[in-house]
């Protein structure tokens, strides 16, 4: 099998916590050097993972002619200035989520990789969960008749912290809603099948002194009038957030716990009704019973990874498109803007 060359931009946290993990059980990769400009962070990353080079600047890495392919984890407000170079140097673009710090930032890169023949996709990993495929899979044959209500949650812990540029909205771009508000609102739309086109917001700073939302909760209204939910929280202690996910349908419903997270986890349960049933003035629900999904886990990264080295292999489209992670962005960008010019009613 002919394996894709990966060099990595940024070897800390999400990078050597779970991609190059999952990158070292992709069977269609191969890792050749890794970059940050930290050089300890790099060194380290190099002899954990078996690279052949590690780098403290991005031109070293991008010179390396035999590299097909770069996973930029670096911190967002470098995003631009790096996609931008990897694409020049024609390596193909696994980038993390938000593509930039605005819309437009990131409409910017996809236009500027496209013009450069390069393909470009985005880290929503969590398309890859094996509940959330079956759970799509569901949904299209109709388990659960039209769905009229979703819901999803991702919270954390995450205090103040000095010098921390996801907590600095100029080097973030925002705080809770669109560092983990995102996966919601396209992990939603993804399952689903359906796309917002009506979106408000409530975002603010509620339990810590940082300048990004610790707190966050969205509304959307999908194309075919149902209403989405999305909360997000940087101010929920980890051990008592459950990120559940919710859908409601003429049919039935599935709900899932612990599914939205860093590793292949949690728990589905369906239930089913038959909708030739009339109305039930006593609204009696004890006849329906949960039908617990049952799915073989694996590894969402490698998933990933394997996913976009395909798209490169067969010169296909990468299964997340960089045009569907600049479109969830617009729904978090519209939810901040509605926060911001208060348009919604006052009670």
């Amino acid at each position: 099998m002919r394996k894709i060359k990966w060099g990595v931009i940024g070897c800390g946290g999400i990078a050597d916590r779970r991609t190059l993990p999952g990158m070292m059980l992709a069977e269609n990769a191969e890792l050749i050097a890794v970059m940050d400009t930290n050089m300890d962070f790099a060194n380290n990353c190099k002899e954990k993972y078996n690279a052949k080079y590690a780098f403290n600047n991005i031109e070293d890495l991008l010179a390396i002619d035999e590299i097909e392919a770069v996973y930029i984890a670096s911190p967002v407000f470098a995003h631009k200035e790096q996609a931008f170079a990897a694409a020049k140097a024609k390596k193909h673009i696994l980038l993390e989520k938000p593509l930039g710090i605005t819309v437009a930032e990131s409409q910017e890169i996809v236009d500027f990789c496209k013009a450069e023949g390069v393909k470009l996709s985005a880290g929503f990993m969590m398309r890859f969960h094996s509940y959330h495929q079956k759970m799509k899979e569901l949904i299209a044959d109709g388990a659960i008749g039209e769905i009229v209500s979703m819901r999803a949650q991702l919270t954390c812990w995450y205090p103040d912290i000095e010098n921390c540029w996801r907590q600095t909205k100029k080097l973030s771009g925002g705080g809770a809603m669109i560092d983990m508000g995102v996966h919601c609102a396209d992990l939603l739309q993804q399952i689903s099948g359906l796309e917002a086109k009506e979106v408000c917001g409530f975002a603010g700073t509620q339990t810590f002194s940082y300048d990004v939302d610790d707190s966050g909760m969205l509304l959307m209204k999908m194309n075919n009038g149902a209403i989405a939910m999305v909360d997000a929280n940087f101010n929920i202690p980890d051990a008592a957030a459950k990120c559940k996910m919710e859908f409601y349908g003429t049919k039935g419903s599935m709900m899932a716990e612990g599914t939205i997270s860093q590793i292949e986890a949690g728990q589905v349960e369906v239930f089913m009704s038959d909708d030739a049933k009339g109305y039930d003035a006593a609204q009696e629900r004890c006849e329906l019973k949960a039908q617990m999904l049952e799915v073989e886990f694996g590894n969402m990264y490698t998933k990933e990874v394997e996913a976009f080295g395909n798209a490169i292999i067969n010169d296909t489209e990468p299964v997340v498109t960089a045009e569907s992670a600049v479109q969830v962005q617009k729904i978090i960008e519209s939810a901040y803007a509605a926060n911001d010019s208060k348009k919604y009613v006052t009670l």
